[in-house]
């Protein structure tokens, strides 16, 4: 193996294992609601991304992108989206952790390859193989095991997987690099999580800085914590196979459950475990027809 592939492995597996140890981080400020932490993330995540442009020299190209896409009706519309998607995305997800439901969280990120991969289907008209069907198939009756078990929808899971799929596919208009493209996105949001801020603050009712300081610590650090496995991800994704990128993928939610399951003691019954199963099962499947297609391509 490549020194480079070795460390584009290194890279990408250990921002995944950060993104699914990130809900012990969310824990440590669960006195304080989701609606305030998602403000602080949004706002000192902008922060923290443009500092750190900054210091490696690409404010320049930050602002050329910036310029680029306000000036384009399309591409600014599709900033947008995309910001309110992973702000909806970050919602949901710190809500989950904090209301004690990251079993089904965790759901949400494991059938997420499946949802982009439908997403595929119906938006840019792409063609499944039998395998792909197969694996939805089979992930399926693992939703619909749990549905009817739970006696409702499992709707955390989906809005976490629908919102990041609908994510990833606005992404694909705006093409910049990971490190502006989180900049831009919290630049476009940002100034409604200071709003928002300025209204807690109003109320008072604003926990930053006037809880304790470790809350203040964690709040201003969210910024940190959401761009480093992000920055970790772009720099390793780009050295791997897009397979090999899909395989490693499935650490972050595997970490949540085992800490959902494990450390705070969420239920997970036998009749979670037969629909984690299939669920599992469709992914294997699902990743074993890309790691052929990508060898196929690469003998051709």
């Amino acid at each position: 193996m490549e020194n480079e592939e070795r460390l584009g492995i290194i890279y990408t597996a250990l921002a995944y294992t950060l993104w699914g140890l990130l809900p012990l981080y969310w824990k440590f400020v669960q006195h304080v609601p989701a609606d305030e932490i998602l403000a602080n993330r949004i706002f000192w995540s902008f922060w923290f991304m443009l500092v750190l442009l900054i210091a490696m020299r690409q404010f320049s190209h930050f602002k050329k992108e910036a310029l680029s896409l306000f000036k384009r009706p399309k591409l600014f519309a599709a900033l947008i989206a995309a910001s309110v998607l992973i702000s909806i995305n970050w919602f949901v997800y710190i809500w989950a952790v904090n209301s004690e439901q990251m079993v089904e969280a965790s759901l949400g990120y494991y059938i997420n390859p499946l949802v982009s991969v439908l997403l595929g289907v119906f938006v840019l008209k792409e063609v499944l193989s039998k395998a792909q069907i197969l694996s939805f198939i089979l992930a399926l009756i693992g939703v619909l095991i749990l549905t009817i078990s739970y006696g409702n929808f499992p709707w955390i899971a989906f809005a976490l997987a629908f919102s990041f799929g609908f994510y990833g596919l606005v992404k694909k208009m705006l093409r910049v690099n990971a490190a502006i493209g989180l900049t831009l996105e919290t630049l476009t949001i940002m100034p409604i999580a200071l709003i928002y801020l300025g209204y807690l603050q109003g109320t008072d009712s604003l926990a930053l800085f006037h809880v304790s300081l470790t809350t203040d610590i964690l709040l201003v650090g969210a910024g940190a914590a959401t761009a480093i496995p992000l920055l970790l991800f772009a720099n390793g994704a780009q050295r791997i196979p897009l397979f090999m990128v899909g395989f490693l993928q499935y650490i972050a939610p595997t970490l949540t459950l085992i800490l959902g399951v494990f450390l705070y003691g969420e239920p997970f019954s036998v009749i979670d475990l037969i629909s984690f199963i299939f669920i599992w099962l469709g992914l294997t499947v699902f990743t074993y027809s890309r790691m052929r297609m990508a060898r196929q391509v690469k003998l051709k």
